[in-house]
């Protein structure tokens, strides 16, 4: 059974920094695409960033060259620091990733619970 366990997140101060990391656990073949997404209250789910099984990077553009995502395939571990945090980033953060079950099997999409980041003006 594959699991998304997310740790990092709590409270910051505007222009502050905070570093999410979610750990894919558990049996599995092969990891394919990460990635964050965000639903700050009110609002529907965004996608934040993602990092391709490659390491390939790409952002949303309210987050751009603030955010860096990143992947320790041997860890099966995917980051996303946060620096210069707005009050706007305040929102429960998803840890997704693609995870294929067995060698030949189609890969499937996992989401993790939600850690909440708090940014305080």
């Amino acid at each position: 059974q594959v699991q998304l366990v997310e740790s990092g997140g709590g409270s910051a101060q505007a222009g502050g920094s905070l570093r999410l990391s979610c750990v894919v656990a558990g049996t599995f073949s092969s990891l394919g695409g990460m990635g964050w997404y965000r639903q700050a209250p009110g609002k529907e789910r965004e996608r934040v960033a993602g990092v391709s099984s490659g390491g390939r990077p790409n952002y949303i553009d309210s987050v751009k060259g603030r955010f860096t995502i990143s992947r320790d395939n041997a860890k099966n571990t995917v980051y996303l620091q946060m620096d210069s945090l707005k009050p706007e980033g305040k929102a429960v953060y998803y840890c997704t990733a693609g995870v294929q079950p067995y060698p030949l099997y189609t890969f499937q999409g996992y989401w993790g619970p939600g850690t909440q980041v708090t940014v305080s003006p």
